[in-house]
């Protein structure tokens, strides 16, 4: 399963998994980048599947997890990578805020929610591509960027949310089969895709001349797909491993984060 699966280092992966004889099922928002994915794998060894949904919204995140546990009683491995970039601070239909809904709350929904599936596998694993050990403070009262909200800032703090996300589920199912790994792919040319201002419009494109393309990133995806690491919670910048044992990774600062989730996701009806 691969949210954001039809852009940038989520194609290149479903394109490597389909044809080496995987299924790669793909989580993405438009029909025709996911159609021609599905048109790509007829003549592979595997098959790709493309699944429509706007994971921005919590209910559509919740209906889609469940649908894809019925349909996939045993999941391999899922690789969140779905994420979408703002210039200007905009909230959901469902009172949040979009990046923070996006790239932290269905990140999360995703992680515990086909768990079942999950656990169904020989050695399951979770990949959230997010960056992993950015210093960045979290705001504790100002989660969803109301206060101050800047693209870079939000992006990187989200990023630390992802990072304590793993530290809880890792605690929680430290018994479990399933493995959790955060991921750091550096610079790469992904499609950037957002809704931007002139001016980091035209950065973003000239970043992207000079980054790596999105198939240098699939060789490490596929080796902790293959071959999850043996702790509970791993994070890796390409090849090398990161140290979880740091102030960053806090389990006060995640127990916290739970809780505060928990509680705002506990208003969100289905």
């Amino acid at each position: 399963m691969i949210t954001g699966g039809t852009d940038g280092i989520g194609a290149a992966l479903a394109r490597a998994l389909f044809s080496r004889g995987d299924r790669a099922v793909m989580i993405g928002t438009d029909p025709a980048k996911g159609e021609r994915l599905e048109s790509e794998a007829d003549s592979a060894l595997g098959k790709a599947v493309f699944v429509q949904a706007d994971l921005s919204l919590v209910s559509n995140t919740r209906r889609t997890i469940d649908k894809l546990a019925e349909e996939y009683p045993a999941i391999d491995g899922v690789v969140l990578c779905a994420r979408f970039m703002r210039s200007y601070r905009s909230m959901t239909a469902e009172g949040l805020e979009d990046n923070f809904a996006l790239f932290y709350l269905s990140r999360l929904l995703f992680s515990y929610g086909l768990l079942g599936p999950l656990e169904k596998t020989d050695r399951p694993v979770i990949v959230n591509v997010a960056g992993p050990g950015h210093d960045t403070p979290v705001a504790w009262d100002d989660l969803q960027s109301a206060r101050r909200y800047d693209l870079v800032h939000a992006m990187f703090m989200t990023g630390r949310l992802n990072d304590l996300l793993g530290v809880t589920f890792a605690e929680r199912h430290d018994g479990g089969p399933v493995r959790y790994v955060l991921f750091h792919p550096g610079t790469t040319a992904t499609s950037y895709a957002g809704e931007l201002d002139p001016q980091t419009e035209a950065y973003l494109r000239q970043q992207k001349m000079m980054a790596k393309p999105p198939t240098e990133v699939v060789p490490p995806l596929l080796r902790l797909l293959d071959d999850p690491p043996k702790p509970p919670l791993t994070a890796f910048n390409l090849f090398t491993e990161l140290n979880v044992h740091t102030k960053l990774f806090s389990a006060t600062d995640a127990e916290r984060l739970s809780r505060v989730t928990d509680e705002l996701l506990a208003r969100v009806t289905r």
